[in-house]
């Protein structure tokens, strides 16, 4: 399985009576490699993940997880794999530790109950039912359930939504700790940050389908132009300047005195435009370069508009 895929998902359709919710998605998820699923409230995210996790059956296409299908092959599949979901999946009525420690003992090396407890800071709650704990701490709950077993492979739905600054950062931690394991992970999320934080794999889902899927950086690099700005005296010959500016690059001057370069920004652009300045006697101020966002990305691609 080394070079193969853990996930692969081809021509996924997925209907619910007349309304189709997956249409024909392809996507491919890395051995040991983080990719965080993106997309607009009901682009289609959470039913593809769980058809790949076998909770639901597809219309059509193929499925394929650590090389098996999800549905005929669950039994084989299950012990491999840790599964944490947008809620639900956990008996209301038991207790937080009693509910892992069951858990822990339906694998054959399950992590140290005791050691995850205290990463997630789950301690004080462990014996409080899990319908009394607060959202934050079923959210922890949840995620340790998903990685007790030791999974070759984890999907996390939202692991952060509803935490403090303190448990998100540590949720953060725990899953780079996945990965520098080896542990596959399938994150949605809908904080771009996060994303951009924890991702070596980007997919962007809207209508059905995956409309781009690469690493943040080439994401981030496939998007709009990034941004140079700098200040300087009014009425610089922007005429000049782009003459100097690589071919494709733009020069904009959108308040008195306050410069815009639009274009392929590096290093050989940033000493083009402060080489230019020099020649023309301009003390450029506050040069700052601004990078084009995974958030600028899932905006461009998927519309600003809100969605019901």
């Amino acid at each position: 399985m080394e070079n193969e895929p853990v996930v692969q998902v081809t021509g996924l359709v997925k209907r619910y009576g007349t309304k189709t919710a997956v249409d024909g998605l392809d996507l491919v998820v890395r051995t040991g490699a983080v990719t965080a699923v993106l997309g607009p409230n009901g682009a289609g995210k959470t039913t593809t993940v769980e058809t790949c996790e076998g909770y639901r059956r597809p219309d059509a296409g193929t499925v394929r997880v650590l090389g098996l299908d999800p549905v005929a092959d669950a039994e084989r599949l299950r012990p491999r794999i840790g599964v944490m979901l947008q809620s639900g999946g956990v008996y209301s009525g038991a207790r937080a530790d009693e509910m892992l420690r069951h858990m822990a003992k339906l694998h054959a090396h399950p992590l140290d109950v005791d050691a995850l407890i205290e990463r997630l800071g789950l301690g004080s709650c462990g014996r409080t039912t899990y319908r009394r704990l607060s959202g934050g701490q079923q959210q922890r709950l949840a995620l340790a359930l998903a990685v007790v077993g030791r999974p070759e492979l984890v999907f996390l739905d939202e692991p952060t939504a509803g935490l403090d600054p303190q448990a998100r950062r540590s949720t953060w931690d725990l899953v780079r700790e996945l990965r520098a394991d080896g542990v596959s992970v399938v994150l949605t999320t809908h904080f771009m940050d996060e994303a951009e934080a924890l991702a070596d794999d980007v997919a962007i889902i809207d209508a059905g389908r995956v409309i781009a899927q690469g690493s943040p950086e080439q994401l981030c690099r496939g998007g709009a132009e990034n941004t140079l700005r700098f200040t300087g005296r009014p009425g610089l010959d922007l005429g000049s300047l782009v003459k100097a500016l690589p071919d494709g690059s733009q020069a904009a001057e959108p308040l008195p005195g306050t410069y815009r370069i639009s274009g392929a920004v590096d290093p050989q652009l940033l000493a083009t435009v402060t080489s230019w300045c020099a020649q023309h006697g301009v003390m450029p101020d506050g040069i700052s370069v601004e990078r084009h966002t995974l958030e600028d990305v899932f905006l461009e691609l998927t519309g600003k508009e809100l969605r019901a």
